[in-house]
């Protein structure tokens, strides 16, 4: 699970994009996003409706006449998180209304925090405006509030993810998602489209797609097309490429016909990366997790795709110390990571998670055991990141600008590199030209363990 990054909360966050001051009498709402980029998407929807209904968006708890704290239940660390913005917040500004994939627990939240005006589960939007209208009446003034086209974002102009499914149909032992957030339901292809073409028109020069399954995205609606656009993520890709922005795919399933997109990142119509959550690597350990996908043929998938796509990035995310997970079956991990030689890749330590099947599983693996099987992994993980950056030294690459700070270093990202999750590329000097939102040419001339530097071209 990634965080979202500290700027994002609103004791901290840069004042929110509108070209509105407030106005006498304008109700003011505060929110708190926390968790994955799925539920970051939702918040910048019930802004962008309370936005619409005349309310302005405090970027401070003081200056809120309500604070809306969006959850993340995933793991347990994150529901302590949560629980602890909650209750900063019930501090800080006192009339809270609790949203997300935590709020599908609404007896365990009020135990903590009796004080709460409402809570609703994960993307019950309806619901949330409700309980803001009645802690804070709207007071819309259709001459005054005005929305961008694009909505109300909290990510910076340049990038924006794109929602295009809810839930999962999956039953994985570890995970309570389809519990919180229920089964597939895939947006219509051409209202993702319609969408996309308003981000493309604000500015956004990158599209991140997200979901719970990218994979599967059109199987509950039988890869329906309307309006000329086929609900099927190969058809999707395509189209979403044809708008001229990057287009970055995250939480891919490797299914049979994931090798139909590597031709299109060969062809430069959608970006040669893929976001794919291997989770591990012995079949024994994924018939426990209930996988839908098993390892034995993840790694011929993998070369035919480089076969096609010399360039590609590959970034998984792993757990270990799962219940019953033997050494042997971990070093076959690290050895099927030696030959996968993925580029980005996280790592997790077991934990359970109430409600989840896992639980109940024999063989549960100490705790000092699953630190060391974590350290042993993100040491050769590293040493392969490494390896691979290194040889990226002398080459040109293209990437995006994220940030100039006042010494004039400009902080980017390259194809292989999605925002807060992977590394950066650094330019140290010649940047008096460049704005944030800039594709440019760079050519590296250093590396890290992560990250690297380069000089414009």
């Amino acid at each position: 699970m990634s965080q979202n990054p500290p700027s994002l909360r609103p004791d901290l966050a840069p004042k929110p994009r509108f070209d509105t001051e407030k106005r006498d009498g304008q109700p003011t709402i505060g929110m708190v996003s926390l968790g994955c980029p799925k539920a970051l998407v939702d918040s910048e929807r019930i802004l962008t409706r309370l936005r619409a209904e005349g309310y302005q968006i405090s970027p401070d708890y003081t200056g809120a006449d309500a604070v809306i704290v969006n959850t993340c239940g995933f793991l347990d660390s994150a529901k302590a998180e949560s629980l602890d913005a909650i209750g900063e917040a019930l501090v800080e500004n006192g009339k809270v209304i609790v949203t997300g994939c935590l709020g599908a627990e609404p007896d365990y939240i009020r135990e903590h925090h009796p004080n709460i005006l409402a809570v609703t589960g994960p993307h019950q939007y309806e619901q949330v405006l409700d309980s803001v209208h009645a802690a804070v009446p709207p007071k819309p003034d259709p001459f005054v509030d005005l929305l961008p086209a694009s909505g109300v974002k909290l990510t910076p102009r340049h990038y924006s993810y794109l929602k295009i499914s809810e839930g999962c149909n999956h039953k994985c032992k570890f995970c309570i998602i389809p519990d919180m957030r229920g089964k597939l339901a895939s947006r219509p292809a051409h209202a993702v489209m319609r969408e996309a073409e308003k981000l493309v028109d604000a500015g956004v020069k990158e599209l991140l797609v997200i979901s719970q399954d990218t994979s599967a995205y059109g199987v509950d609606i039988k890869h329906k097309t309307e309006r000329e656009h086929r609900a099927h993520i190969t058809d999707l890709a395509r189209d979403l490429g044809s708008l001229g922005a990057w287009v970055r795919l995250h939480y891919v399933y490797p299914y049979p016909h994931v090798r139909d997109l590597i031709p299109l990142m060969a062809d430069g119509l959608i970006l040669p990366y893929l976001d794919i959550p291997f989770q591990h690597a012995h079949p024994d350990t994924l018939k426990r997790m209930a996988r839908p996908a098993a390892a034995a043929k993840t790694l011929d998938e993998i070369a035919a795709w480089r076969s096609v796509c010399p360039d590609m990035t590959l970034r998984s995310t792993f757990i270990v110390g799962y219940p019953g997970e033997t050494e042997d079956e971990f070093n076959t991990l690290l050895d099927w990571l030696d030959e996968a030689q993925l580029d980005r890749v996280g790592c997790f330590q077991y934990e359970n998670v109430d409600g989840a099947r896992s639980n109940d599983l024999p063989d549960h693996v100490p705790a000092e055991v699953k630190q060391d099987r974590w350290e042993r992994f993100m040491e050769k993980a590293q040493a392969i990141s490494e390896a691979k950056l290194q040889a990226k030294v002398g080459k040109t690459v293209e990437a995006i600008v994220d940030d100039i700070d006042e010494d004039g270093i400009a902080t980017c990202r390259t194809w292989a590199d999605a925002p807060e999750i992977d590394g950066n590329l650094f330019i140290d000097e010649g940047t008096e030209s460049l704005t944030v939102g800039d594709i440019v040419k760079v050519e590296v001339d250093e590396a890290g363990e992560y990250d690297l530097w380069g000089v414009l071209k």
